[in-house]
């Protein structure tokens, strides 16, 4: 199974197919010409022989209908291949900023889950963030859907998408070698180093020490070694990465 955590679920039991995709290219923007209320009470009708994969509500709510693993009946011929959104509004609108980051944030998720480029789609055979008149009579023939507006913001979704893709960057200070603080004992990451051992209990210094490596550092860092039970090279006083990466210092 395949659900966007931050997605509502509200799943259908109707209008989709079970399985069936075979795999993922990307996803596909759509307008609902309506709201996002009248379209969740659509899919469950069985003459609406149609549904969606997700939905956006204009003040920014978001809904997962159908399970990626299962096929959602959005863009006729693209449906083997393709996950869909549904976006709340008219014809000739454009997207809200909430809207926008909702999809940003579901392609993102796509393209963790799925390998699916975080680019605009150049057309049925390609791959990425496209939109339901590309597909043309294939797809149902809807080249209204979702509108020029909301086409000319894919770029920006794009762009949302791979800010949220972007690894967060370490939550600590990485190990910059031993003989890097044999030749640059002055830094504010010693700083940091220092502080983390007052806060170990296993510093001379009552107030954190200033941003210079000196002797006192290397038997505050030895005692902590001691303390958590490393020995050998690795309780010598001398940051090693096992010790560093032990210690956790926080980046600065």
């Amino acid at each position: 199974m395949a659900k966007y955590s931050k997605a509502q679920w509200r799943p259908i039991s109707i209008n989709h197919t079970k399985g069936g995709q075979s795999s993922v290219r990307g996803l596909v923007v759509h307008i609902m010409a309506g709201t996002l209320s009248g379209t969740d009470s659509w899919f469950r009708n069985p003459a609406a022989r149609a549904s969606s994969h997700f939905g956006t509500g204009r003040t920014g709510a978001l809904y997962q209908w159908v399970d990626t693993a299962n096929r959602a009946w959005a863009q006729a011929n693209g449906n083997t291949a393709w996950l869909s959104i549904e976006n709340e509004g008219r014809g000739g609108d454009a997207l809200t900023d909430q809207q926008m980051d909702r999809i940003a944030e579901v392609f993102a998720w796509v393209h963790r889950t799925y390998g699916v480029p975080l680019q605009v789609a150049s057309g049925t055979s390609g791959r990425g963030l496209g939109y339901h008149a590309m597909g043309g009579s294939g797809w149902g023939g809807h080249t209204q859907c979702p509108g020029t507006r909301i086409v000319k913001q894919l770029p920006e979704i794009v762009t949302r998408a791979k800010r949220l893709a972007k690894p967060a960057a370490p939550k600590y200070a990485p190990f910059p070698g031993t003989a890097w603080f044999k030749k640059h004992p002055r830094s504010a990451v010693v700083t940091a180093m220092g502080r983390r051992l007052v806060a170990e209990k296993c510093s001379a210094y009552t107030t954190g020490p200033g941003p210079q490596w000196t002797e006192s550092d290397r038997r505050s860092y030895a005692k902590w070694q001691k303390k958590r039970g490393f020995s050998g090279a690795d309780a010598d006083g001398w940051p090693g990465k096992t010790t560093w990466d032990a210690l956790k210092v926080p980046r600065v």
